[in-house]
This record gives structure tokens, sequence and C-alpha cells, in this order.
């Protein structure tokens, strides 16, 4: 039989719940996964209440390896629509005459 204490606390959910992957984890980068297993290891529990709270866990995330972490803040502006330029493999750019 089911303890009946331990029943409202299993409706209940919690306030927020935040998901994140950082920039660049959108396509496969083995570097990139690498380091982004440690850093949720080290940050797990603990709140992200700011961006400069989030760069500080990356930043003093390590691994037993001697794996280091270094991060630092952009707070710069970015237009938003902006696409970079794509090159093709083997083809040259055009030369202005």
């Amino acid at each position: 039989m089911e303890d009946r204490a331990a029943a409202p606390g299993r409706r209940q959910r919690p306030a927020d719940l935040v998901c994140h992957f950082p920039p660049g984890t959108s396509k496969w980068n083995k570097i990139e996964h690498r380091l982004f297993s440690f850093i949720a290891r080290n940050w797990r529990g603990r709140p992200l209440v700011s961006r400069r709270a989030v760069v500080s866990l990356i930043g003093a995330t390590t691994s037993t390896a001697g794996l280091k972490v270094y991060a630092r803040l952009d707070e710069g502006s970015y237009e938003r629509g902006v696409k970079g330029l794509r090159r093709r493999a083997g083809r040259r750019q055009p030369h202005p005459r």
C-alpha cells in the first residue's frame, strides 16, 4: 500500500524548470560535447541566477584528467538575422577586377 503522506509531494512540480544547451551544441562538435558533459556535472543542482553565475560555473569546471575550462562573458550586442559567409570546399572566392 502506498504511503499517503508521500502522495501530495509527488503531485507538486518545481516552480521553474530551465533546460539549456550552450550555443554551438546544435551541431555535433566532439570538443564541445566533451566539455559540456563536465560543465553540466559542475553546475548540477546550483541555481543559474545570472549570466555571470553561469560563466563562473563554466570557468570553474575541471576533471581528474586535467581538463580546465576557460570562459568569459561576451557582453557585445550583435545584429539578429545576419548570416555568415559560406565557402565551399575546393572553390576559390572570386577576385574583384
